[in-house]
C-alpha cells in the first residue's frame, strides 16, 4: 500500500456490479481518468445513466500511488509535437495543460476535496556541468516558443531547494503538489454524489462495442470507455498497447523544522534533476520527504502483479540518491515504502479518443504524468462524448493512435535496453563530464 493511502482512514469496498446493467456510458476504471470522465458528463449532463467498473477499489492504481505532481508536463515536448502537428497545435496542447492544474484545484475547492493542493511550481536541478548545459538549452528553447521555463542561477535553486552541489536549475509555475490518494478517494466520492453509479471488486474481462463483461454480469452501454492505464494488458486484445513500467516511490518520516531550514521547498516546489532516469519528489503537507524515480524493470510479456510494487535494491537506491541530495537526512526512517506500473504508449504519445462507429473510447499512455493529464482526458472525453465541438476537441493527442509494441522478446529487450541506456548515461556522463550520445541518440527516438 502506498504511504498516500495508509495514512486515509480504511473504508469498506463499494459493492460489486450487482448484474446486467444498462447505461449510457460504461468506464473502465476508477482512477484519475475513468473519474474525471464521470465527473464532467455528470455535471454537463445529469440525466446521464454513467457507469463507473473497478477491478479493486477506486485510486488502487497509478492514481493512489503516485508521487503527487499534477504538471504540466506530456509525455512528448513542445518541439517534438511541432514536428508532427505544427507549432500552433503544440502550443495549444501546452496551454491546455498548463490550465489543467488550475482546473484540478478549482474542482477539489469547488467540490470540498482536501488534496493538500500547494501550486509551488517545480524545480529541476542542475547538479554538474552537463547538466547544466542542458537546462540552459531546454529554457532557450522555451523561451523561443514562449514557454514558461525560467533558468535558475546556483543561489536562486539553492534557495528553493537546499540540495548538493546546485549549479542552477529550471523553474516553473505549472505543477501543483497533492495529496494523490485524498484527490482520488475525493474524487470517487464526489461523483457518487452527482448520481453516477461506481461498482468495486468488479474487474472487467472483456470489452466490446456496446459492453464490458464482468464475473458479475454484463453492463451494456453504446459507448465504452477504457480508462485502465498500466493495467491496459491484462484485457483481451490488448497485451501489446501499452507496455505497463514500474516506478518504486519511499517516504520519510516526519523531518523536523531544523531540516527543512536549510532542505527549502517552502512553498511545497517539486523538485527533480536534469539527470537522464527519471527522480521526482516533494514536500508532503506533514513535512515528509516523499521521492521516487524509474530503475525497476519491464516485466516479460506485460505481466502486471502485486510482488513488482517492491524492489529492495531499488528502494536502497533510492534512499542513497535522496541522502545525497540532502545529507542531513543522515539516518532518518523511511516509513513507507511502495510502487506500481505506469503506461508507455509504443511511440511515447499519450492519446484520448473516441471511435464513433464502435463507441469504443480510451485514454492513457501518460508515461508518469497522469495527474494532470487525466483530467484534460476526462474533460475531452467528456466532450467527445456528448459531440461538443470545443477547443479540446481539437487537441493534437485526440484521436491519435499509436502502434502495438513488439512481440517479445523483442518488447522485453527494447523496454529494459532503455531503462540500462539511461541509467549508464548518467554513470557515464559523472565520471567523463561529456553528454552521453546514446542518451541523445535515445532521446530522440522516444520522442523528446
Amino acid at each position: 500500500m502506498s504511504f498516500w493511502m495508509s495514512v486515509l482512514p480504511s473504508v469498506p469496498p463499494r459493492a460489486p456490479l450487482p448484474g446486467d446493467v444498462d447505461a449510457d456510458v460504461a468506464i473502465v476504471g476508477a482512477g484519475y481518468t475513468g473519474l474525471w470522465t464521470a465527473y464532467y458528463l455528470a455535471k454537463a449532463d445529469p440525466a446521464l445513466r454513467v457507469v463507473v467498473l473497478e477491478a479493486e477499489t477506486a485510486g488502487f492504481g497509478a492514481s493512489g500511488r503516485n508521487g503527487g505532481w499534477c504538471s504540466a508536463l506530456f509525455p512528448r515536448s513542445v518541439p517534438a509535437l511541432a514536428r508532427t502537428h505544427g507549432l500552433d497545435a503544440a502550443l495549444a496542447l501546452n496551454a491546455a495543460m498548463e490550465s489543467t492544474v488550475d482546473e484540478v484545484g478549482r474542482v477539489a475547492a469547488a467540490e470540498g476535496i482536501d488534496c493538500d493542493y500547494a501550486k509551488g511550481g517545480t524545480v529541476v536541478l542542475a547538479r554538474s556541468a552537463v547538466q547544466l548545459e542542458r537546462a540552459r538549452r531546454e529554457v532557450a528553447e522555451a523561451q523561443e516558443l514562449g514557454i514558461d521555463l525560467r533558468l535558475l542561477s546556483a543561489a536562486e535553486a539553492t534557495e528553493r531547494v537546499g540540495a548538493t552541489s546546485v549549479l542552477g536549475g529550471t523553474y516553473t509555475p505549472h505543477c501543483a503538489a497533492i495529496q494523490p490518494a485524498k484527490l482520488v478517494r475525493g474524487l470517487a466520492d464526489a461523483v457518487e454524489r452527482l448520481g453516477v453509479r461506481l461498482y468495486e471488486r468488479t474487474p472487467v474481462t472483456a470489452i466490446s462495442a456496446g459492453r464490458a463483461d464482468t464475473p458479475h454480469g454484463t453492463v451494456r452501454a453504446p459507448i465504452v470507455v477504457r480508462a485502465t492505464e498500466g493495467f491496459t494488458p491484462r484485457l483481451p486484445g490488448l497485451r501489446r498497447a501499452i507496455a505497463p513500467v514500474y516506478s518504486l516511490m519511499i517516504a520519510t518520516e516526519p523531518l523536523p523544522a531544523s531540516f527543512w531550514a536549510s532542505a527549502g521547498l517552502a512553498h511545497r516546489e517539486t523538485f527533480s534533476d536534469h539527470r537522464h532516469l527519471i527522480i521526482y519528489g516533494q514536500r508532503t503537507a506533514d513535512d515528509r520527504l516523499a521521492f521516487g524515480g524509474r530503475g525497476a524493470p519491464y516485466h516479460f510479456g506485460s505481466a502486471v502483479s502485486p510482488s513488482f510494487d517492491a524492489s529492495p535494491r531499488v528502494f536502497a537506491e533510492l534512499r542513497r540518491v535522496l541522502v545525497e541530495l540532502f545529507p542531513a537526512l543522515g539516518d532518518a526512517e523511511i516509513g513507507h515504502t511502495w510502487g506500481g506500473p505506469l503506461g508507455i504508449a509504443r511511440d511515447w504519445m499519450a492519446s484520448v479518443g473516441l471511435d464513433p462507429v464502435t463507441g469504443l473510447a480510451w485514454a492513457g499512455g501518460y508515461v508518469g504524468d497522469g495527474v494532470g493529464t487525466s483530467n484534460l482526458a476526462g474533460r475531452t472525453l467528456a466532450d467527445l462524448i456528448r459531440k461538443v465541438d470545443s477547443p479540446l476537441v481539437g487537441l493534437p493527442w485526440v484521436g491519435h493512435r499509436s502502434p502495438r509494441w513488439e512481440p517479445e522478446p523483442l518488447r522485453w529487450l527494447g523496454v529494459n535496453t532503455t531503462l540500462r541506456v539511461m541509467t549508464g548515461a548518467d554513470a557515464s556522463e559523472s565520471r567523463t563530464g561529456r553528454p552521453s550520445r546514446r542518451a541523445a541518440l535515445m532521446a530522440r527516438v522516444l520522442g523528446g
